[in-house]
């Protein structure tokens, strides 16, 4: 590995029944901080959910010791890679679901949606149908702010600005879909997969999800039919499709994501402001005369 990209990062999930979990937490604790990653494991009754940065031995050591447990011995992981760690904290949390959605109905490790490899994606986006002919939809289960670093072209977004709104948007427009197939997605398959069996769950008949997110499908065929770059959850804020870190970066005052073009703007101050900033703060001042006033 070139000594300018030193680091692996890693995005992997799994459903499988998870019920050890305050016996198994201090055990990913020890090894994390032995081999010095950095990033945020989730555990929760449904599985498990993680991001990991470190050195290529020992990410590959991490991973050798994970699959050790055949409840993960079939893990899936995406990579890129980074000059620095693309976290700051190592952090093994304890959590009620991998990805918040409040369905407790869905349940993937009772049997998944169909899904879409990126090459099959990739040709019948080129081809513009399925191979049975229908025409093909992607639908974002991104939140906006998301949605607004990158996208597929053409697709379906309800700028949601947060998960658990999707299933009641989602149903709302069932009719839009009819002799459509749909494809769900989102960054790493966590939360195209929820909602690609909710969706199955109200009656859609031709969903799938996009195997492994924005991230895999980046990694396997790059960026037709994609425009912008992926938000990611960590500094980098942003990945192009070459899983490359990109200028976007995220205000670190107001949260909001901040282009090259805005990071221009003399309202933009490192680590301070943004533009964005300055429009929240305008929009926040009372009008003339909805002030309090003072008793005679």
């Amino acid at each position: 590995m070139s000594t300018a990209t030193p680091f692996v990062n890693i995005a992997a999930y799994k459903f499988i029944t998870f019920n050890d979990l305050e016996t198994e937490r201090p055990r990913y604790q020890e090894l994390c901080a032995r081999l010095g990653l950095k990033g945020t494991i989730l555990l929760t009754p449904e599985g498990i959910n993680m991001f990991l940065s470190g050195t290529r031995a020992n990410i590959d050591e991490y991973l050798t010791w994970l699959r050790q447990d055949a409840r993960f011995a079939d893990i899936e992981v995406k990579e890129s890679l980074s000059a620095e760690q693309s976290h700051k904290r190592m952090l093994v949390k304890i959590k009620s679901e991998i990805i918040t959605m409040r369905m407790p109905l869905i349940k993937p490790e009772a049997g998944r949606a169909p899904h879409v490899e990126a090459k099959t994606l990739k040709r019948w986006l080129d081809q513009g149908h399925d191979d049975n002919g229908k025409p093909v939809v992607m639908v974002e289960t991104r939140n906006d702010f998301e949605v607004d670093v990158g996208t597929f072209t053409n697709t379906v977004d309800y700028r949601i600005k947060k998960f658990t709104e999707f299933p009641a948007v989602i149903e709302a427009h069932k009719a839009d879909f009819e002799g459509k197939t749909v494809v769900t997605f989102c960054t790493g398959g966590i939360r195209c997969e929820k909602a690609a069996i909710h969706m199955q769950n109200i009656g859609y008949d031709n969903v799938y999800q996009l195997e492994g997110g924005i991230l895999k499908y980046f990694e396997e065929v790059g960026g037709d039919h994609y425009t912008g770059d992926c938000f990611v959850f960590d500094y980098r804020t942003a990945l192009n499709p070459k899983l490359e870190p990109t200028e976007t970066v995220q205000c670190f005052n107001c949260r909001a994501v901040v282009t090259p073009r805005e990071q221009l703007s003399p309202l933009y101050v490192y680590e301070k402001s943004c533009p964005h900033c300055a429009v929240q703060a305008e929009m926040a001042e009372p009008a003339a005369g909805d002030g309090v006033h003072a008793a005679a």
